[in-house]
């Protein structure tokens, strides 16, 4: 992003509120002051401001020893180099670990979805098998409610041996229901596991996609720290030693 421009107007405005104020009239004090800017452009507008005041001319300002300017600029490259450096280590371990954290999530998640469809196939088969046994139950009892009727006339006797076989009829198919009713809840628990695990996907995208954001935040402030290291080479160039 391109800093913000301020104008001369605004700078020597600023300075003459220094100078009342009794404040020693720096390039950091008119950024303070104003706001923001780079304190060497600052200091320089209010120093030529000051010499188109003046006929005096202005003292030059003293330039840095060469020893000085070069053990300035190395330093200079070796914090860039090792800020980079950094940047480009933290951004790979964290990308890495993301990487691995969805991996395994979606691996997992795989893997319990397959088993949970081959339980809710068994399941179904069951269920189905279930009510083929119910189906052929009830036409085995109409069958033999049919039988005894006819034999009623014939033997009292069988009428008792209806009632016998009409409750075990009844009997094993309440069993059944009960069986169809415990796999239906069951169905109904896996479906719920198959959405918790959808959820959890969702979440670890999320990370992930957080990770990332917080990964190229790092490479801003690296980059912001660049810039802070090259307006501070610039204020030392441009203050006497």
């Amino acid at each position: 992003m391109r800093p913000v421009e301020f104008t001369s107007e605004s700078i020597t405005q600023a300075g003459r509120d220094l100078q009342a104020a009794g404040r020693n009239i720096t390039g950091f004090a008119l950024r303070q002051k104003i706001g923001g800017g780079n304190p060497s452009r600052l200091k320089q507008v209010w120093d030529e401001f000051l010499a188109s005041q003046s006929v005096t001319k202005a003292e030059p300002v003293a330039e840095l020893p060469v020893e000085v300017a070069d053990e300035v600029a190395l330093v200079t490259k070796e914090l860039t180099q090792r800020l980079a450096a950094l940047a480009v280590e933290l951004n790979d371990k964290a990308v890495k670990a993301a990487d691995r954290r969805v991996h395994e999530v979606v691996r997992s998640a795989g893997e319990q979805r397959t088993q949970a469809e081959r339980e809710l196939a068994d399941a179904a088969a069951t269920v189905d098998d279930l009510e083929a046994k119910l189906d052929e139950a009830a036409e085995q009892t109409e069958t033999l409610q049919g039988k005894v009727a006819s034999l009623q006339e014939i033997n009292q006797a069988q009428a008792v041996e209806l009632a016998r076989v009409n409750a075990a009829v009844e009997a094993e198919r309440e069993r059944h229901k009960q069986e169809v009713d415990q796999l239906r809840g069951e169905l109904a628990a896996q479906k719920e596991v198959n959405q918790a695990v959808s959820v959890e996907r969702d979440q670890v995208r999320q990370e992930t996609r957080v990770a990332r954001e917080d990964a190229a935040n790092l490479r801003g402030q690296i980059e912001a720290m660049k810039l802070q290291v090259v307006e501070l080479m610039q204020v030392l160039a441009a203050t006497k030693p």
